[in-house]
């Protein structure tokens, strides 16, 4: 690997970590929608992150092909327009029990509720994985066979809404001020897109803090006993609650479902959507 590789898996994290420390102060400074900060941030990570599958791939064979490219467009589409509607719902819910402004020092309150908003992503997580009615949503997800940027995005509209609404809500409901729950709605989006990237990139000790693709390969494993890695954030949950996996240098054999029958296939995007109201076989 030449050495500008090498710099580059290292740096990576950091470099995205000051988009979403740009973005947050950009749009909280200028008083920018939020809305429309998202979907630039969306656009931008998006970009920085397909460069890195790119520039420093993990695994070549992993890159989608034109035809996953355009499955992933159509769950794009559908996660995008059920995840504007949530937002739109709970935006509105935030507006009325949310507070305007802070009663802690931003400095303060960002971490705090990134922990809190963590550990609500965690619990409904590791939930959709445990209850049967919940994965048939959550389930969706791991019907591909890679982890690539693109397969982020391969969800059912259901799932995303409860996430998001679990989440947002949890924070709002708390008492954190609005300006509080944009920033850690920026940082949660590019963890969840970054914990998908297929590039070889590392984190080394900050993977007991954060999450990274190197566990997120994991939680994708088809052997269930190294999967665990619920936390699509803060891993402090996943050391918390004993689902922490992750060790240098430990790569899942193989990612998807470990019973691939039991969901459509990934290119059916309007089946898994709806795939829920199924009756179950057996």
């Amino acid at each position: 690997m030449p050495a500008w590789a090498r710099v580059l898996r290292h740096v990576a994290y950091p470099v995205l970590l000051g988009l979403v420390v740009t973005a947050s102060v950009l749009g909280i400074a200028r008083d920018w929608q939020p809305e429309a900060v998202g979907f630039l941030f969306v656009l931008v990570t998006l970009l920085y992150l397909g460069v890195l599958e790119r520039l420093i791939p993990y695994d070549r064979t992993w890159h989608p092909s034109r035809r996953e490219w355009r499955w992933y467009g159509g769950y794009f589409l559908v996660t995008a327009f059920g995840g504007a509607v949530a937002q739109a719902i709970v935006l509105a819910l935030i507006a009325v029990v949310a507070m305007p402004d802070s009663f802690l020092p931003l400095v303060v309150e960002i971490p705090l509720a990134a922990l809190l908003a963590s550990l609500a992503n965690y619990l409904v997580h590791r939930l959709a994985h445990t209850n049967r009615l919940l994965w048939r949503l959550h389930g969706v997800h791991h019907t591909p066979d890679k982890v690539n940027v693109g397969n982020n995005g391969v969800n059912n509209v259901l799932d995303v809404v409860l996430t998001q609404g679990a989440t947002q809500l949890a924070l709002a409901l708390v008492g954190f001020s609005e300006t509080a729950v944009f920033a850690v709605g920026l940082f949660v989006v590019a963890q969840g897109y970054f914990t998908h990237v297929n590039a070889d990139v590392r984190i080394g000790w900050l993977n007991h803090v954060v999450s990274s693709p190197e566990q997120h390969r994991l939680h994708h494993s088809t052997d269930l006993s190294e999967a665990g890695h619920y936390a699509a954030d803060l891993s402090v949950w996943d050391r918390v609650f004993g689902s922490f996996t992750w060790r240098p240098g430990r790569r899942p054999v193989s990612v998807g479902l470990a019973d691939p029958t039991s969901f459509p296939p990934t290119g059916a995007v309007f089946a898994n959507q709806f795939r829920p109201w199924r009756r179950p076989a057996g």
